[in-house]
């Protein structure tokens, strides 16, 4: 399969002007400007995040279709390829965002636009639980990236969460991974829109 149909999940607090997503993004419009790519801002409610990924891919064809996603943004990604079996690439995907965000409920900034607030509601929490699948099923459709210099997420948590994937095991990173660039030529090779 090539995708032909791309969407890009951003982490919490981030948006669609995240590093990763413009350089990929910008990959694609100089070398296969004929991909879909949709890298919508997501609401801080995790259903009503949900509702607008399957409410935008909706019409999208599910042979040529996936989905790509970094830190709460790789979890989402996971809920999306369960749900729809797409081919999935998670980078530093959160395991457990219901735990990890709970510390985080209150009022937040935007990480791009540090004058935006929003507020992460308790109810989100229960949001994360419910979507949080039960396990990944049919590995052999993730591509993972796990830094081990992730300085926010536990990259033994996601090996454990992700057993038999194809993985790319950075020995340091961080979790934003600074050297996206030197991963972007596998990711395409995974999704099949490069040699």
């Amino acid at each position: 399969m090539t995708a032909t149909h791309l969407l890009y999940l951003h982490g919490f607090r981030s948006s669609p002007k995240s590093f990763k997503a413009q350089r990929l993004q910008a990959w694609l419009q100089q070398h296969r400007p004929e991909v879909h790519w949709w890298c919508p801002q997501l609401p801080p409610s995790p259903r009503e995040a949900l509702e607008l990924m399957r409410a935008g891919t909706a019409d999208w064809p599910a042979e040529q279709s996936a989905v790509l996603g970094s830190s709460l943004g790789g979890f989402y990604a996971t809920v999306m390829a369960e749900a729809t079996g797409w081919p999935a690439v998670v980078m530093n995907p959160a395991v457990d965002p219901a735990r990890d965000l709970a510390t985080h409920v209150g009022e937040q900034t935007a990480f791009h636009t540090p004058e935006e607030r929003f507020f992460f509601r308790p109810e989100y929490v229960d949001e994360l639980r419910a979507m949080t699948p039960a396990a990944i099923t049919r590995p052999q459709r993730y591509f993972a990236i796990f830094a081990k210099g992730d300085e926010v997420l536990d990259w033994r948590e996601m090996s454990a969460r992700y057993p038999g994937v194809k993985l790319r095991l950075l020995e340091g990173s961080d979790h934003a991974l600074s050297d996206f660039d030197d991963h972007l030529p596998h990711l395409l090779q995974f999704l099949k829109l490069c040699d």
